[in-house]
């Protein structure tokens, strides 16, 4: 079966850290451009990081640089996103996305909420 499988999320309180974690399965993530997203309630699906295939680019929303880093591991077929100092305004819930010519993938989405 061709999916995505966001991990990691949960519960942490400002200042925490947490590290998410998208795994494909039924397909060769290191082909792909990947890109985590996240969606908190009432509001639009916004970007908050992404990789090249090789790792070698990475780019970062204005909100979340110096905090997350976005890395992968081809060999594990997996890209992760860390993320450390985290505010309550980060709570929402984060998508993986896969992109390889017109091929796309999307995860189910991992919860992370912020709070004290």
């Amino acid at each position: 079966q061709v999916q995505l499988v966001e991990s990691g999320g949960g519960l942490v309180q400002p200042g925490g850290s947490l590290k998410l974690s998208c795994a494909a399965a039924g397909f060769t993530l290191s082909r792909y451009f990947v890109s985590w997203y996240r969606q908190a309630p009432g509001k639009e699906r916004e970007l908050v990081a992404d990789i090249t295939s090789g790792g070698d680019t990475l780019s970062y929303a204005a909100f979340v640089k110096g905090r997350f880093t976005i890395s992968r591991d081809n060999a594990k077929n997996t890209v992760y996103l860390q993320m450390n100092s985290l505010k309550p305004e980060d709570t929402a819930v984060y998508y993986c996305n896969a992109v390889w010519l017109v091929d796309v993938h999307w995860g189910q989405g991992t919860q992370v909420t912020v709070s004290s």
